[in-house]
């Protein structure tokens, strides 16, 4: 949909893009958007959750860090978590970065900083002991990781065995990347290997993309094909270690024994000094072997860094400068229209291949109908052409002094693409739909969101599978998912009976997922993750919300009129009733978990908000808690919360409101209280 006047909808619809972009970034390693698309639907997210933050939820994408984890690897706790960075655009929220920090540090010296290369590669933990690399992992969430042990100890740069003098236990955290050379290597392998065959070269697309791909690989040997290389720049856990006083100490330290720390990081003694390193870097961006995105500018002293501390996802004392996007011409071949999951028809621009930021281009998004007629870009234009870090450009804008006399403007399809049927725009916004419900794409986009881990988790059903089974008409709803014709998917190419086996029990076992899952897996409008939680706790079964009205809908904490409007039409639709009577014959979960109740009711018709980690209760422990004693466990604080539970690294934007609605704040402690007795602490 176009952006909507509503901030809620409005923020609905950033949520749900960045989720699929983040596992399009994180989990799959392929990006559909450039950075600079991303950094702006992230910023205009955070904006909207700043200026309305009782709309703020633990599930949207500004209060996590990084991806999720897959399955294919064991788990991997952090202790030390992997904090994410707050990013500055230009120079200007670089400095007011640096005024933030001063006016935190008060009367203190100012601090002298840490300048370093922003690597375009995939964060990892490496943990030695007694001086041997026993563990590496990737960063997930931040707090949980993925064990690819077998696979980083292929990479030549990281030492098996440390050298010098050091500690017990050392966990270390860095980059794992891809010298553009290697890259360049890799590639003409494929056309080497493809021209022997007589087959079209399978080309890999850039070296962040590849080396994260290589480094999640099940066979180790894949990995150590391709000659991933190795950073250091943060230290992790260290016990037994010296004292040190600076990250430019830590790094020289690191450096003796044994571990690759990168020359281009030096520190400075003002801020002035960092803006003119910020312009060298930039200067130099295409003079490495290897990418960088920008550059990571940190507060020296360790000192002040532990003063300065974090906020919920990323440190106070660092921050990541991010270098402007680049520029070329080239030519514009033709204009193509894409139908998302949605079905929105989003048209993008198929290039003459041009080389962009260190890496070769051949299309861009165009966005929608109206952009197309702004920019007034044309097939056969020379246009201007912005990379930001990512595959997939932008087009600025054509080259009118180059364009032929007899061009004509660009025409949107009337019928879509994909399914032949009429495509229809929204009249109050710039969005175009194909509103066939039936539409293949709209069918896979159901179905991959179904099957996700945050929904009904259905391991080895992936994209390339759902796109197949749908070609082939073994798909058509999710609902299908429980009547699969396993037989006919066993002579297919590719499938082969573990394979099918291990589908088969992941279906089955996603009937047991719970019924707050399942309201989120059928993309009904404006539910996501604690929506889809919290309306199966307001009504108990599946049957009670299809009977609710609107009202009904509307008074359940955190909904209001908009979203009970939307998911009361979603629910009165005859797809909804045929598609939840079939996969409720199929078996899954359509009852809400019991609420033990035996409890005393301390917190009867209250509603109690957690934020950030708390040592003795997990989140959904501290959830399971308040409901047990009869309160409620919304996402978000109003003027009717009771109190707001603060334990480590609390939502700000929570803490705020809090603060401006007088609602109280309590530790753990006070927590553990208002459970026993109901009562505030006082």
């Amino acid at each position: 949909m176009a952006p909507s006047d509503d901030p809620a909808a409005r923020i609905g619809e950033l949520r749900a893009a960045l989720d699929h972009h983040a596992r399009q970034y994180y989990e799959l390693d392929e990006p559909e958007i450039p950075d600079a698309e991303w950094d702006r639907l992230y910023r205009e997210l955070v904006e909207l959750e700043t200026a309305n933050p009782s709309l703020v939820s633990a599930d949207s994408i500004t209060q996590r860090v990084g991806g999720s984890t897959s399955s294919a690897f064991a788990p991997v706790a952090h202790i030390v978590p992997m904090m994410s960075l707050h990013n500055a655009f230009d120079l200007d929220e670089l400095r007011g970065w640096n005024e933030r920090v001063v006016r935190r540090l008060e009367d203190q010296a100012v601090p002298k900083f840490a300048v370093e290369l922003k690597f375009d590669g995939l964060a990892i933990s490496l943990r030695y002991e007694n001086g041997v690399l026993v563990q590496g992992a990737t960063r997930g969430d931040g707090k949980i990781g993925e064990d690819v042990t077998h696979n980083v100890r292929t990479v030549a740069d990281i030492p098996q065995r440390l050298v010098g003098d050091y500690p017990p236990i050392l966990e270390i955290r860095g980059e794992i990347y891809m010298r553009l050379s290697a890259f360049d290597r890799l590639n003409q392998r494929q056309r080497d290997e493809a021209a022997a065959t007589g087959k079209e070269p399978k080309l890999y697309v850039n070296p962040r993309n590849t080396a994260a791909g290589s480094l999640r690989q099940i066979d180790a040997s894949v990995t150590a094909d391709r000659e991933l290389s190795f950073f250091c720049y943060q230290l992790g856990l260290v016990e037994g270690g010296p004292e040190l006083g600076s990250h430019t100490e830590t790094l020289a330290w690191l450096a003796s024994l044994g571990l690759p720390v990168n020359e281009h990081t030096k520190p400075f003694g003002s801020i002035e000094e960092v803006e003119h390193r910020v312009a060298e870097f930039h200067a130099m961006r295409h003079d490495l072997d290897y990418e960088f995105d920008g550059v990571v500018v940190k507060v020296d002293d360790l000192r002040l860094q532990a003063e300065l501390g974090a906020d919920a996802k990323a440190p106070r004392w660092a921050i990541a400068y991010k270098l402007p996007p680049e520029e070329r011409t080239t030519t514009l071949l033709d204009i193509e229209v894409s139908i998302g999951p949605s079905g929105r028809a989003t048209p993008f621009a198929v290039l003459e291949p041009v080389f962009v930021g260190g890496v070769t281009v051949g299309t861009a998004t165009l966005h929608n109908e109206d952009q197309v007629a702004t920019k007034d870009v044309r097939p056969g234009d020379t246009v201007i052409v912005r990379r930001a870090g990512d595959v997939i450009p932008e087009v600025l804008g054509p080259v009118l002094a180059d364009r032929d006399p007899r061009s004509k403007p660009w025409k949107f399809p009337k019928d879509c693409p994909v399914c032949g049927e009429a495509l229809v725009r929204d009249d109050t916004a710039a969005a175009t739909h194909c509103v066939n419900f039936r539409c293949p794409r709209q069918v896979r986009g159901r179905i991959e969101h179904f099957a996700g881990r945050a929904a009904m988790d259905i391991e080895f059903l992936g994209e390339k599978s759902v796109d197949l089974f749908v070609s082939l008409g073994l798909l058509d709803d999710v609902a299908d998912l429980y009547t699969l014709d396993f037989e006919r998917i066993l002579a297919l190419e590719g499938f082969k009976q573990k394979s099918v086996d291990n589908l088969r029990g992941a279906i089955e076992g996603s009937k047991a997922r719970p019924l707050g899952n399942l309201l989120f897996g059928l993309r009904i409008p404006e539910i996501g993750q604690v929506n889809g939680q919290t309306l199966a706790g307001a009504f108990g079964s599946m049957s009670a919300i299809q009977r609710a009205t609107v009202e009904e809908i509307a008074a359940v904490d955190g909904f209001g009129q908009v979203i009970a409007e939307a998911v009361h039409a979603w629910f009165a639709t005859d797809n909804a009733k045929d598609l939840i009577s079939r996969l409720s014959a199929a078996g899954l979960t359509m009852e809400a978990a019991q609420v033990d109740r035996s409890k005393e009711q301390t917190l009867e018709g209250h509603a109690v908000v957690v934020s950030g980690t708390l040592e003795h209760f997990t989140r959904d422990g501290a959830k399971e808690a308040i409901l047990e004693r009869g309160g409620k466990s919304p996402g978000s604080v109003s003027k009717k919360t009771l109190a707001l539970v603060v334990g480590a690294d609390p939502g700000a934007s929570k803490v705020s409101k809090a603060e401006e609605s007088g609602v109280p704040i309590i530790d753990e402690a006070g927590f553990v209280q208002l459970l026993e007795t109901g009562e505030l602490p006082g």
